[in-house]
């Protein structure tokens, strides 16, 4: 993991809500790909969340459309949640070789 975030897998940080559809309880959840849909036993585990990298996420946006979610407005009010992934320190720059690449 680079700097806490998860890749693949759903934390808790990452829930915006629990939801009901068709009789069933959902987590909805948000990443830098937008919003899905997972079960509470997928979250913090040490596995990959099926869910979040396995399905297309138009799929879970049509279906929360239909049950009566916004979903662009709970993705722009949740945002703030999405962790991203640094590489941490930044690659040092060779002077020489970048005043080289500016003459090409």
């Amino acid at each position: 993991m680079l700097d806490g975030v998860n890749r693949f897998g759903t934390t808790s940080d990452m829930i915006i809500q629990e939801v009901e559809l068709d009789g069933e309880k959902k987590l909805l959840a948000i990443d830098s790909k937008g919003l899905y849909l997972t079960e509470q036993n997928r979250v913090d585990k040490k596995k990959a969340d099926i869910n979040r990298y396995g399905v297309d996420r138009r799929t879970f946006w049509n279906l929360l459309e239909d049950h009566g979610f916004a979903t662009v407005e709970l993705f722009e009010e949740n945002k703030h949640l999405i962790k991203t992934a640094t590489a941490g320190k930044s690659k040092m720059v060779n002077p020489l070789k970048a005043s080289k690449r500016s003459m090409k």
